[in-house]
């Protein structure tokens, strides 16, 4: 005998998963993540017992339900299911998966189209970030097919709008959590490094290939074999996830480790990013964030090689190993200056609807948890 859960399998930005309407699944969080578990395969490097793709970008679910609370449309909650532990985290955000959260809602009749296009806001719980989703209904039904690219993902598709509101400090205590703009780091046998430790949607850690002894321009499949870089931004984040407030850090997917480098392809700045122990091959959508942040912040790791625009609007292309990702950053005067909104564009793709089974053993809706 099996359970099944009714669900939709979505592709958002560069990462996809099950979408779950929250009431189908259990109410109490150990055993809803075990049912995540097993809706995924893991623990297991393979995945071959479940849904996931055998990585982390692949290894996503998305949670949602009606706004709680007055003037939310849409609640999120986001699961980074591990692929070779039997872990799910919930802390951090996913900007891409995010993006097919509105699509998810019109689908299943959570909401409504208001026309020929829609926006909804949206409140993602693991963090209480608030973002205004649009995206296009042309006669009342979602339109995934588009004239939109986005670095990462094949083909073109309809365009979704994502306004961030409130984004600084989504993990850590604000946007600068050591109240630096750049700190030293020393780690046991190691040269000491100049970092800077931001959260601007996502806890990450940024440094300067070249202080590593990279380029920033190698492959996500060379640094993904580089176990000596590896293992030494493993110490770092060790380190920089106590100087964050984080605490100790080695069972967290955070904080994300980026190496920087001056932009190659007429960008704002070049990328490689770690989440946390592999390579991305593009970069996610906070981390996106983040780093544009980062760049407009005078005295960081990024000042003096990041190509910044003028102005207080301003759009700034983040190259990663796939591509770029433009970021629309509005900031205000301040020390450090103070990101009024961040905007970007996503798109997404309902793949498949229908159910997805787990043992019977494991879980039975309306029966105790075991």
């Amino acid at each position: 005998m099996q359970t099944p859960i009714p669900c939709l399998f979505m592709r958002g930005g560069t990462s996809r998963g099950p979408f779950f309407n929250e009431r189908d699944l259990p109410g109490e969080v150990a055993l809803r993540d075990r049912v995540l578990l097993a809706v995924m395969g893991s623990p297991d490097r393979r995945q071959i017992d479940g849904m996931g793709g055998a990585h982390p970008l692949t290894s996503k679910v998305g949670i949602v339900r009606l706004g709680t609370q007055p003037g939310v449309d849409l609640e999120f909650l986001f699961a980074q299911v591990v692929v070779d532990k039997p872990q799910v985290d919930t802390t951090p955000n996913c900007g891409n998966m995010l993006a097919a959260v509105v699509p998810f809602a019109l689908e299943t009749g959570l909401v409504r189209a208001q026309g020929e296009s829609s926006t909804f806001r949206v409140l993602t719980r693991n963090t209480d970030m608030l973002c205004d989703i649009t995206v296009q209904t042309p006669g009342g039904q979602v339109a995934y097919e588009g004239e939109a690219r986005i670095d990462g993902v094949p083909g073109t598709a309809a365009p979704i709008k994502i306004n961030f509101l409130d984004t600084a400090g989504s993990v850590c205590s604000g946007l600068l959590p050591t109240g630096r703009v750049r700190d030293v780091v020393s780690v046991p046998g190691e040269t000491p490094i100049e970092v800077t430790c931001i959260d601007n949607g996502m806890p990450m850690v940024l440094m300067r290939a070249g202080d590593l002894g990279r380029s920033g321009r190698e492959s996500a499949a060379e640094l993904n074999g580089d176990s000596a870089l590896k293992t030494r931004l493993e110490k770092l984040r060790l380190a920089c996830g106590l100087l964050m407030g984080l605490g100790d850090v080695s069972a967290k997917t955070y904080p994300k480790m980026c190496l920087i480098a001056p932009p190659a392809a007429n960008g704002s700045i070049l990328t490689r990013c770690f989440i946390p122990h592999v390579c991305h091959e593009a970069i996610g959508v906070l981390a996106a964030v983040t780093v544009a942040t980062a760049c407009v912040l005078p005295g960081s790791i990024a000042d003096g090689i990041a190509a910044v625009p003028a102005g207080e609007l301003r759009t700034l292309s983040v190259e990663h190993p796939s591509g770029e990702f433009s970021v629309e950053l509005e900031t205000a005067p301040g020390d450090p200056p103070v990101v009024k909104r961040a905007a970007l564009l996503r798109t997404a793709r309902l793949l498949m609807r229908g159910e997805v089974m787990v043992p019977a053993s494991l879980w039975r809706p309306g029966e105790p948890a075991r």
